[in-house]
């Protein structure tokens, strides 16, 4: 049996570094279209890539985050001055966002459940790539993932979803680890083992 313990290794100890704590430099366009390469090796039942890429960087996080601010301040007018730094900083706080579009819908054989998952899949392999070119990576949906509001500001057509935003850069922060699930806790054996 083949066995890449360096691959073991990595996920055993793969962690997201939370965005705030992220710094340049992020992956330049020549290493970011590498990792967008990695990204899209996954299940894709049909071979239908359900899924896009928008990608944000330089002044334009500045731009959209700002929008992002007018949008929130339109839904809640009293938001803390704490809440209006936070909006204002959404897309600023890694030197890369990329926005992970599900295109998924109705087909005549593959189910739109299936294409979901394999947005899913991006998401997580551009967090690893993103890791094996040497950056910190995080997968964030925040509300304006959801709030169709926020679409044409975010670059996302009609009839399509969000399925996360994954930021990357760097970071001077040492990362820890957090507490994972007790397999005890979510696996079930069903049958006979050897």
């Amino acid at each position: 049996m083949y066995e890449n313990i360096t691959l073991m290794d990595y996920l055993a100890t793969r962690r997201s570094v939370p965005a705030f704590q992220m710094c340049e430099p992020g992956p330049d366009k020549d290493v970011l279209d590498a990792i967008l390469s990695l990204a899209v090796r996954v299940p894709d039942h049909g071979k239908l890539a359900p899924w896009r890429f928008i990608v944000y960087r330089g002044g334009v996080r500045a731009e959209i985050s700002q929008a992002l601010l007018t949008l929130a301040l339109e839904k809640n007018p009293s938001l803390s001055e704490d809440m209006i730094q936070v909006e204002r900083t959404r897309l600023t706080r890694a030197p890369v966002v990329v926005a992970v579009i599900s295109r998924a819908g109705p087909h005549v054989k593959i189910p739109e459940w299936e294409q979901v998952m394999s947005a899913g899949a991006v998401c997580l392999n551009l967090l690893m790539a993103a890791n094996a070119h040497g950056y910190v990576a995080n997968w964030l949906t925040e509300w304006f993932a959801f709030d169709e509001r926020a679409f044409p500001v975010l670059g996302v057509e009609p009839g399509e979803k969000v399925a996360g935003f994954i930021h990357m850069g760097s970071t001077t922060f040492p990362i820890t680890e957090r507490p994972r699930p007790d397999l005890k806790e979510v696996v079930r054996y069903m049958g006979e083992g050897e």
